[in-house]
C-alpha cells in the first residue's frame, strides 16, 4: 500500500505532461477545494437563488382507491446557477461539463410534501452536471406514493383530481424562488412533461390534464417571508371497460332474471320466492366485491353501489308481490268472498287495459258432457223444486220418456212406497251439492284469475321500474365527463409522418 500512492502520482504526472491530458481533475480541484455545499450560492445573504423545475412523468403506476394512494414514476429536472462553480472552458482544455456526486454540491432540497410513506426524497442520487458559467443541472429519478382523495360518486365512470406538491424542505420563499423551465420555443413548461416515447400507458387510467402552478404562502407574521409550493395536478379518467365486462354486464343479466318469476303460475309462490331470493343473494355478492374496491367513506355512495341497492330493492318488492299473489290465488269461498268491486277491477278492467281479454262468459260450456237424464234433472230442478212435490219432480221426466200410463203408475207407486220418496230426497241433495260445488269452483277460479291479473300488472310495473331506474343510474355515469378545462392536453398527439418525395435529380 505504501508504494501504490507514489505510483499513482507518477502515473498522473505522466498523463498530465502528455498532450491529451485530462483537464477534469484540475477543474474539479479548482471548483471544489474551497467549496462549502451547506451554504447557499449567493453573494449577499438577502439574495435569492432562482431554481428552475421540470417534472417528467414516465409511468402512472397505480391509484389505490382503497388506500387513496397515487404511485408515480417521475424524473425531476432541477436547474440553478452557482457563482462559486463558474469557470471558462478555455482555461481547462475545452471541458464543457463536469460530473460530480450530488453530495458535494449545494442542493435546494426539494421534497414531495404530500407523500404517504415517509419517502420525501428521490429514489437515486444521480450525479450533478456543472456547466460553464456556473450553471448546475440535476436530474434524479423518483417513485412517489402521494395522497389522492378519491371521489367514488360515479364509480366506475369517474375521474380523479390528484396533486404532486413540491416544496423546499430547508429554504423559504425569500431564499429560494421557483420558476418553470422553458422549452425550445421559449414557452414555460407549466405542466407535467410526458415523453410519449418513454411513457408507459396505464391500463386503468388515462391522463387528460396535468397543469402546474406555483403557489406562494404568506408567513404568519408581516416579517415572515412565507413559503413557495410547486403544485402539479393530475386529472385522470378511469377506463371503465374492465368493470363493464366483469361487473356491470353480469350484474344486469342476473338482476334481469328476477323478472322471470312472473312467468311462473300464480299458485307457484314457493318457486317464485326461490328465484327472487337467489338473485338477491347474487346481488349481495356483487355488492361485497365493490365494497372491497372502494375506500371506506361515508361521504358518497358509488354509482355501482347505488345500482345494486336499487335492484336489491326491486327484488325485495318482487318477493313481497309473490307472497301477496300467492295469498290471493289460494283463497276459497269458505274464507273470503269476492266483492263486485274486486271482480270489476281485476276481472274486467285490468284485463282490458293489459290487452289480455275479458273472462269467458259461460265457463260451464267447457265442462265434460253428462248423461241426458242428469242434464235434464239439473236444469229443471231449480225451476220446479218450489212448485211441485218432490215425488212429482222425479216422475216428471218419466212422463216424457214412457208415456202417461207409465207415469201414472209410477206416481201411484211413489205414493204407496215411502222408500221411493227417500230416493227422491237423496237425488235432490246430490243435485244441490253439485250446484254448490260448481259455484264454489267458479269463485275459486275467480280468485286465481285475480292473482294472474295482479301478476300481469306487477310484471309490467317491475319491468318499467327496472328499465327506467337502470337507465337513469347509468346515464348519470355516462354524462360524468372531465370538464373542458383551459389547459392543453397532457399527452400531445404525435404528428403524422409526412412523406417527402425525392428531388427529380435524385430520381434520375
Amino acid at each position: 500500500m505504501v508504494g501504490v500512492l507514489p505510483a499513482a502520482l507518477l502515473l498522473l504526472g505522466l498523463l498530465g505532461s502528455g498532450k491529451g491530458k485530462n483537464e477534469e481533475l484540475p477543474l474539479y480541484h479548482h471548483l471544489f477545494d474551497n467549496y462549502d455545499p451547506e451554504s447557499r450560492p449567493v453573494r449577499e445573504p438577502e439574495d435569492t437563488v432562482t431554481v428552475t423545475l421540470k417534472v417528467t412523468l414516465t409511468n402512472l403506476i397505480s391509484l389505490n382507491e382503497k388506500e387513496e394512494t397515487l404511485t408515480t414514476s417521475v424524473w425531476i429536472g432541477i436547474d440553478w446557477q452557482d457563482y462559486r462553480l463558474n469557470y471558462s472552458k478555455e482555461d481547462f482544455g475545452g471541458v464543457e461539463t463536469l460530473r460530480v456526486p450530488s453530495e458535494l454540491v449545494w442542493l435546494p432540497e426539494i421534497v414531495l410534501e404530500n407523500n404517504i410513506d415517509g419517502q420525501f426524497d428521490v429514489a437515486y442520487y444521480a450525479n450533478v452536471l456543472v456547466y460553464e458559467g456556473g450553471f448546475v443541472t440535476w436530474l434524479p429519478p423518483a417513485i412517489y406514493r402521494s395522497t389522492c382523495t378519491v371521489e367514488v360518486t360515479y364509480f366506475p365512470f369517474d375521474w380523479q383530481n390528484c396533486s404532486l406538491i413540491f416544496r423546499s424542505q430547508t429554504y423559504n420563499a425569500k431564499e429560494v424562488e421557483f420558476t418553470f423551465a422553458v422549452d425550445d420555443n421559449g414557452e414555460p413548461v407549466n405542466k407535467i412533461d410526458i415523453d410519449t416515447a418513454a411513457f408507459t400507458e396505464n391500463g386503468e387510467w388515462a391522463i387528460d390534464f396535468c397543469p402546474g402552478v406555483i403557489r406562494h404562502h404568506d408567513g404568519s407574521s408581516a416579517d415572515s417571508p412565507g413559503e413557495t409550493d410547486v403544485i402539479y395536478t393530475l386529472i385522470i379518467r378511469r377506463k371503465p371497460l374492465f368493470y363493464i365486462i366483469n361487473i356491470i354486464v353480469p350484474c344486469v343479466l342476473i338482476s334481469g332474471l328476477v323478472l322471470l318469476a312472473y312467468f311462473l303460475p300464480a299458485q307457484a309462490g314457493g318457486q317464485k320466492c326461490t328465484v327472487s331470493i337467489n338473485v338477491l343473494l347474487a346481488q349481495t355478492v356483487f355488492l361485497f366485491l365493490i365494497a372491497q374496491k372502494i375506500p371506506e367513506t361515508s361521504l358518497s355512495v358509488p354509482l355501482l353501489g347505488r345500482y345494486l341497492i336499487f335492484v336489491m330493492v326491486v327484488a325485495t318488492l318482487i318477493v313481497m308481490n309473490c307472497v301477496i299473489v300467492l295469498n290471493l290465488s289460494l283463497r276459497t269461498p269458505t274464507t273470503h268472498t269476492v266483492s263486485s268491486r274486486l271482480r270489476h277491477v281485476f276481472l274486467e278492467l285490468l284485463p282490458r287495459l293489459l290487452g289480455s281479454g275479458s273472462p269467458p262468459e259461460g265457463p260451464r260450456a267447457a265442462w265434460p258432457p253428462r248423461r241426458a237424464s242428469s242434464v235434464g234433472l239439473l236444469l229443471r230442478a231449480e225451476e220446479l223444486i218450489l212448485k211441485k212435490p218432490r215425488s212429482e219432480l222425479v216422475f216428471e221426466g218419466q212422463r216424457h220418456r214412457h208415456g202417461t200410463r207409465t207415469a201414472a203408475l209410477c206416481q201411484s207407486l211413489g205414493a204407496a212406497a215411502p222408500e221411493i220418496r227417500c230416493c227422491v230426497d237423496a237425488v235432490n241433495f246430490v243435485a244441490e251439492s253439485m250446484r254448490d260445488q260448481e259455484a264454489a269452483g267458479e269463485e275459486v277460479s275467480d280468485w286465481v284469475r285475480m292473482g294472474k291479473a295482479l301478476d300481469n300488472i306487477c310484471f309490467w310495473a317491475a319491468l318499467v321500474l327496472f328499465s327506467v331506474g337502470s337507465s337513469l343510474i347509468f346515464l348519470g355515469g355516462y354524462f360524468n365527463q372531465v370538464p373542458d378545462l383551459p389547459y392543453p392536453p397532457c399527452i400531445q398527439p404525435e404528428p403524422a409522418p409526412t412523406s417527402i418525395s425525392p428531388p427529380i435529380s435524385s430520381r434520375k
